[in-house]
């Protein structure tokens, strides 16, 4: 990697960041407690890897914007709880009950030791069939085809496989921060915005600030004087599970069974942020530890642009990305409490070599 500045742009940062108070990182690997952080626009380029590349945080990180989960910021975060209500926001384990994108479904057994006395369960599934991170070892810069940090295909499979970006990197670090909820089904609903979750409907920038307003929430970083905090973990209410929960099982698998192929004409298709220039300074520019939504992709699919928001989430920026959290119960809490900030915890699989996981989350306001 390279030294992202000269000596001339290191200086005039001191300078700036001793009048401001700011600490901005000069050195890689970034010091994650930094108080700013370069724009996407600022990015500086680093050898050998995609132009947007932020992998900055060292050599042999595999853990991306979890590092900004420090411990100063979790404890600020841990001040949210102030009623001690608990709010999960994972769906069962056999929800959806056919799965998306060609995945296998859950099953459950349970295997008796001892009848009437002792029982085990064994579980049979995909992580990416119900609640779930997408880790960084998902999806891969397509151009490229370089996962986070330089990790590669054989990296992950194969007789040279190792523990890149394994997903038991999160679990060792953990995840804990402060959450914001944007319930744009909501704020559609109210707006006469009509459209089905199970359609590739963009939300938009401008549509997710529009919502922020609603709630009385500034949905710029703070950096820019708005209320997203470096290290918050971003949550999209699209209602999909709401949709999902007002289907019949056989309306449900129909949808689900939708002919999955590749490119624009996928028959997979859901609601989800757009794919445009101004979500992409937005979700990078905020310095979320992590994003989530209801939908089961997250965003708009398929992509009409030519590329994914997945592309640069996890690829280029080392960010977890969650999908199918059960966001119902969460944003009626935040409507009644009149307050769409809490803290967040997740415990993913402590799986060496995993690729996700389920979620196991939980708010806590």
């Amino acid at each position: 990697m390279t030294d992202q500045s000269g000596p001339l742009h290191r200086r005039l940062s001191q300078v700036k960041d001793f009048l401001t108070g700011d600490r901005m990182p000069t050195t890689i690997p970034w010091d994650p407690n930094c108080t700013t952080f370069p724009t996407r626009k600022e990015l500086p380029k680093i050898d050998g890897a995609p132009d947007g590349a932020a992998w900055f945080w060292g050599e042999d990180d595999y853990i991306g914007r979890l590092n900004l989960l420090t411990p100063t910021r979790v404890a600020a975060a841990a001040k949210e709880i102030t009623t001690g209500e608990i709010v999960p926001v994972n769906l069962p384990l056999h929800t959806p009950s056919t799965p998306g994108f060609a995945r296998e479904p859950f099953a459950h057994e349970i295997k008796t030791l001892a009848e009437n006395i002792a029982y085990d369960d064994i579980y049979h599934l995909n992580t990416q069939s119900g609640t779930q991170w997408d880790g960084f070892r998902h999806f891969a810069h397509v151009p490229s085809q370089l996962f986070y940090n330089f990790t590669r295909g054989a990296d992950i499979l194969g007789p040279a496989s190792n523990l890149k970006c394994s997903i038991h990197h999160w679990s060792v670090h953990g995840i804990s921060a402060r959450g914001i909820l944007l319930d744009y089904r909501t704020y559609a609903n109210q707006n006469h915005i009509s459209y089905d979750p199970y359609t590739p409907h963009g939300i938009s920038y401008s549509e997710l600030q529009a919502c922020g307003r609603a709630q009385g929430v500034d949905i710029r970083p703070a950096a820019q004087g708005g209320d997203v905090k470096i290290g918050d973990v971003l949550f999209v209410r699209s209602g999909w599970v709401d949709k999902y929960n007002s289907l019949g099982e056989e309306e449900r698998s129909k949808l689900a069974l939708r002919e999955h192929r590749h490119g624009q004409e996928d028959g997979q298709r859901y609601a989800g942020l757009q794919q445009e220039e101004a979500m992409l300074d937005w979700l990078h520019d905020c310095y979320f530890a992590a994003v989530a939504g209801d939908a089961p992709s997250f965003e708009a699919w398929p992509t009409m642009e030519s590329y994914h928001l997945h592309e640069y989430i996890l690829a280029l920026w080392g960010m977890p990305l969650g999908e199918m959290l059960d966001l119902e119960k969460l944003a009626e809490k935040c409507r009644e409490r009149g307050r769409w900030t809490f803290f967040f915890t997740s415990s993913p699989a402590n799986c060496e070599g995993g690729v996700a996981s389920h979620v196991n989350g939980t708010a806590i306001f």
